[in-house]
């Protein structure tokens, strides 16, 4: 053989050997971003995908592009917009949320799925286990009946005397978190009144009648819908001065009175690890679920002032931040 044949043959051979992660790089790898908001709403959620996918050294624009659909808050929407992803022959789609979750799994079984979700996904039939997912998805989960009794906790340190309290649920939430609410509710031995509501005109009304109730405070159950709807729930907290609660950092940012749970950064961020490994070849249903170990409890003083309440300097002590 001569020498230029044996040079071309090794070239080919080579060629047929290239890994994954290297044919990657020749033709970028497209996911899929569901948002339950919309652009605005989910900036620091993107954001934080991004910067944790840039840490696995895939970048938008030049190694993977992301299709972005947003649901406005919307979860009538949320089938037909995963559908959109299912078509775009999509790498990996990212979701957060039990409908849009519930909307992927209708969508699809062979394309994977990283999810981000409050609840636990084994209840609910998501997934088969934590260590072992099985099927097309995989992503973090961190259970709300273990984060509920100690949000609950929380405001009756806040609110002095409180006795009585609203549960704010959207009826696109699962059964499973509001029953969740009201057994940590029996625990601490508070009165708590549920009120529902399936779309944003209706808060009004759910703040006048936890205020003529005699509700001292009131607890937003994770949502979706709420989550993309935030802006408008602070102003009615606001008006009707009502100290209220929340599972995630984004509403304290945006001027609500406090939160506790996980953060939303260090959720996306690790969610990006799976989409990495998803696309160097992982089986994501051979990828464990995450369970985050730490939890944030975020105070905004200058909201608390305005409601003319004051925040016990030891609760303040134990905030991992204060606004």
């Amino acid at each position: 053989m001569t020498t230029r044949r044996m040079f071309v043959t090794a070239a080919l051979l080579g060629a047929a050997r290239v890994p994954l992660a290297d044919a990657k790089a020749a033709k970028p790898a497209r996911i899929g971003f569901l948002g339950n908001g919309n652009e605005a709403t989910s900036t620091p959620a993107v954001e934080a995908l991004r910067r944790g996918l840039r840490d696995q050294g895939w970048i938008e624009g030049q190694t993977i592009t992301i299709e972005y659909r947003w649901a406005d808050g919307r979860t009538d929407r949320l089938q037909q917009l995963t559908a959109e992803l299912v078509r775009a022959k999509i790498d990996v789609i990212v979701v957060s949320g039990i409908p849009a979750i519930m909307a992927a799994q209708r969508a699809t079984r062979t394309i994977p799925v990283v999810f981000v979700a409050l609840v636990d996904p084994v209840a609910l039939g998501i997934v088969r286990s934590l260590a072992r997912p099985g099927g097309n998805m995989t992503g973090l989960a961190s259970q709300y009946e273990e984060l509920v009794t100690k949000q609950l906790q929380l405001l009756t340190e806040a609110v002095p005397n409180l006795s009585r309290a609203a549960l704010l649920r959207h009826t696109s939430s699962e059964p499973s978190i509001l029953n969740s609410a009201q057994s940590a509710a029996r625990t601490l031995r508070l009165d708590v009144r549920t009120l529902e509501v399936t779309r944003e005109t209706e808060f009004d009304g759910a703040f006048k009648t936890a205020k003529s109730a005699g509700a001292g405070a009131m607890l937003v159950l994770p949502s979706p819908y709420l989550g993309a709807q935030r802006a408008r729930l602070i102003e009615m907290a606001a008006r009707y001065r009502m100290p209220a609660f929340y599972e995630l950092r984004l509403y304290v940012d945006d001027g609500g009175l406090m939160s506790y749970g996980p953060s939303t950064a260090d959720l996306y961020g690790r969610s990006a690890t799976y989409v990495d490994r998803i696309l160097k070849g992982a089986n994501p249903g051979d990828l464990p679920i995450y369970r985050p170990e730490r939890f944030e409890l975020v105070i905004n003083e200058k909201t608390a002032r305005a409601l003319g309440l004051v925040i016990p300097k030891a609760l303040l002590n134990r905030a991992d931040a204060v606004i």
